[in-house]
């Protein structure tokens, strides 16, 4: 009985994904994003599920994709769509550019999961980073009275660059760091306890509003902190 926790664990992700994606199609980009925060919760906690009961299996590798798709890919895709649909763009230019984000989402996961690299090391942006950006603006625009915020949500051309941004990152082939820690030694956890730093010292001064800086914090450390360095990031996932 137990080796079926985890894939109920991951079929919840789905749901919540499934949600996101209602709520985002009904204008309610606020519910969509704390339905895909939901399923960032549900697909951590798969895996974390599996080890502690050794519940492995190759199907729940498969559907932890399929449900990754929906909630990383497909949700925030609708979430993008209805931004710019609200923004004053035509429902087909809309659709093409929302459309990035789940197929790009499909490609870097389906990359991930035939890469043997990706085994030892973490390549491009994850989907939960990539889903969690537009969360963030989404989020920073309903929840803040930031005229900023409210500007770039309501910008068709930010939010078109910022999805393609989104998408390439998604498939280049650049290291970034894993938020996981194999150990809590400073040595080989610089980068994520720089982050974890930046993160707390913004959510205390801007709170809501600091959650689309975090993102633009965790780019830029997992992209200069290596070139600094000189050594490559840890493992992660898709």
């Amino acid at each position: 009985m137990t080796r079926h926790i985890p894939n109920t664990i991951t079929l919840l992700n789905l749901v919540c994904g499934f949600a996101a994606t209602i709520y985002a199609v009904k204008g309610y980009n606020d519910y969509a994003s704390f339905c895909i925060m939901a399923g960032m919760v549900f697909d951590f906690s798969d895996g974390f599920a599996a080890r502690l009961l050794k519940a492995y299996s190759d199907i729940g590798k498969d559907l932890d994709s399929l449900a990754d798709v929906v909630t990383f890919g497909i949700a925030p895709g609708a979430i993008v769509m209805s931004m710019l649909t609200k923004a004053g763009l035509d429902l087909l230019p809309a659709f093409a550019a929302a459309a990035l984000i789940p197929a790009a989402s499909a490609l870097r996961l389906a990359k991930f999961n035939n890469d043997t690299r990706q085994a030892v090391t973490f390549r491009g942006l994850a989907t939960p980073a990539s889903a969690f950006t537009v969360v963030s603006v989404a989020l920073a625009a309903s929840l803040t009275d930031s005229r900023i915020y409210d500007t770039m949500a309501g910008s068709p051309l930010f939010v078109i660059l910022l999805t393609l941004f989104l998408a390439v990152m998604m498939l280049v082939n650049v290291p970034m760091f894993s938020l996981k820690l194999t150990s809590t030694r400073w040595k080989g956890n610089e980068e994520r306890y720089l982050f974890a730093s930046v993160s707390l010292l913004l959510l205390v001064i801007f709170r809501v509003a600091a959650l689309p800086m975090i993102m633009a914090a965790y780019i830029l450390i997992s992209l200069l902190f290596p070139l600094a360095t000189g050594r490559r990031t840890g493992t992660g996932s898709a």
